[in-house]
Parts: C-alpha cells; structure tokens; sequence
C-alpha cells in the first residue's frame, strides 16, 4: 500500500510539473500572438511628448525613431555623426511633420560635456520615451585574453555606462510627470552566457539584472522599464543581410516591440519581453528544454565556428590586399 501511495504521490507530482510547462508554453503562444501591449498614448504619443533615441541613424535606432514619429511623438535623435542625424531628422519631418532634435556624441569617449548638453535639451522637453539603443560589440568573436582593451573599454563605456547616465538624466521629470516609458535594448547574449563575446554578453547579463532592479524602483511613479530580449534582427550591427523566420527586419522587429509594451512573450523574468513571436517562443525553450549548461556549449560551438568564418575572410582580404600592392 505504501508503494503504491508513492507511486500515486510521484506521478502527482510530475503531472503537476507538465501541466506547469504546458501552461508558460500556452501562455507565451498567447501573449506572442494574441495579448495586446500598453498602448503608447499613454506616454504621450499624439500629446506632444518627445522620444528620445540613441543609436538613432541605423538599423532598430532609426526604425525607433521613424515609427515612434509616425506614432506622433516627437523626437530627439542622439547618434554618432552629425550629417546622418541631420538626415534621418529631415526624413522624420517630412514624413510624419513632428518636432526633431539632433546632438551628435560619441559614446565611446563618456565626455561628462557631452552628457551635460544632452541633459540642458531633455529639460527644455517633455519626455515620454527613451529608447537605450546605442551599443557596441566585439568585431568579430574573440576569447577574453586576446582582446583589445579599447574594444573592452568601449562596451563597457557604451553598452553600461552610457545606457545608464541616460537613463539618469529622464528619470527626474518621467518621476515628476509619473508618467515614462524606457526600453533597454537586450541581448539573447544576456540570457545565456556567450564564450568568446564575454564582455558583451556580460554587459546584456547586466542590462538586464539592472532593469529588473531599476523596473521595480521606479514602478511606483508610473514608469515603466522595458528590457527588451533581443535575438538577432537584420543590421550592420549583426552583419545579417536578409531576414528569416527568426531574425526579422529592423522594421518588424520594432514595431513588434512597440505592440508588446508590458508583455513576457516568453520571458519569464520581471520588467523583461521578447516581443518577436518565434523570438519569443525560442526564449521560453532556452528556459525550459535542456540545461543552462546546454546552452552555454551550444553557443559556445556557435561562436567558435563564427570566428573560424570571420579569421578566414580577414585572412583572404590581407591576400587581396597584398596582390594590389
């Protein structure tokens, strides 16, 4: 009889544990599909509030930027080069007749300067979006020892550092407002440990432990902090050139995540959404099938094989380059 109560007890158990794993999968099948996001008139679109994006020339920054205009915010470009934030800003105008600002920095060189203009411009507006996009990464797959301490230094300085003193200089008029929307724009790198990018994906790592801590912080005065998990898009950044079922186009990829505002799609950690549908249901497998160390040896393997495709290009365009000497 004992054995027999054991036997019932076990099998209890591990019903209650599969109808616990079909239920997540259910769930993220619905909000990837089906659940609608915090409408973004709540932060002001149409109202006359700005979007502040960094990053904003190229790939997810400038699609942030066209379809929060098109959303009618205005917008505040923060980018690289002067020329190409003048660009984007002419194109926003005449398409969708909001408001534009531009500052060029590098945010690789932290000038406190720099930081101090951009925060004279945020207090002249109210802002209702910012969107962290700015981000640097190792060139090509790289194991720790090897790298280039400027490499180093600039992900830490762009990717922690830069996110960060922005994040500070909005948060006193959103608290003020009770009112803001921040997206951290995350990494898939964050979510499984990525040997060979270690500082990126240390960087990821962080973001998202502090949206989570920042996101329960600021909750209270109707803030909103959105970590962002991002597999890969289509872009310069990420060196893919045509989209798949996974890997979306800046363009999609964007407006997947400004319908999904306050959604998990598949995350299951706090103030964190992977809006992308097959995104999002990759996230829920990385957190349900196999182990954590699986993943850390899957892409492990992936990333070895990246850099034996990226040694072997530079390797042939140095034989190009000699035959044209």
């Amino acid at each position: 009889m004992a054995d027999c109560n054991s036997v019932t007890v076990f099998a209890a158990i591990g019903a209650a544990y599969i109808g616990y794993k079909v239920f997540t999968l259910l769930k993220t099948l619905f909000d990837v599909y089906v659940a609608p996001g915090i409408s973004l008139k709540k932060f002001g679109a149409g109202q006359g509030a700005w979007a502040v994006i960094t990053g904003a020339t190229d790939g997810i920054g400038k699609e942030f930027a066209l379809q929060l205009a098109k959303k009618k915010f205005n917008v505040f470009l923060i980018s690289r080069t002067a020329s190409k934030l003048e660009a984007v800003a002419e194109e926003i105008a005449s398409q969708y007749g909001v408001e534009t600002k531009c500052f060029a920095m590098d945010f690789t060189k932290g000038n406190p300067e720099d930081f101090s203009k951009v925060g004279e411009i945020l207090n002249s507006i109210r802002v209702g979006v910012l969107v962290n996009n700015v981000g640097v990464n190792h060139e090509i797959p790289t194991p720790f020892e090897e790298e280039d301490e400027t490499i180093i230094n600039n992900i830490v300085e762009v990717n922690i550092k830069g996110l960060m003193k922005m994040t500070k200089l909005v948060l006193p008029q959103m608290k003020t407002n009770r009112n803001g929307l921040i997206f951290n724009l995350g990494s898939f790198a964050g979510l499984v440990p990525t040997p060979y990018l270690s500082v990126y994906s240390a960087g990821k790592a962080f973001l998202s432990t502090w949206s989570q801590a920042l996101g329960t912080e600021v909750a209270k005065d109707g803030i909103v902090v959105e970590h962002v998990n991002t597999y890969f898009v289509v872009s310069a950044m990420s060196k893919i050139r045509k989209p798949t079922i996974l890997i979306p186009t800046a363009k999609n990829y964007v407006a997947s995540v400004l319908s999904k505002v306050g959604v998990a799609c598949g995350a299951n950690v706090p103030f964190t959404s992977t809006p992308y549908p097959t995104q999002g249901i990759v996230n829920w497998v990385i957190n349900n099938v196999f182990s954590h160390h699986f993943w850390v040896k899957h892409n492990d393997s992936i990333q070895k094989d990246i850099r034996k495709r990226a040694l072997r290009k530079r390797e042939r365009e140095q034989a190009a380059a000699l035959k044209t000497q």
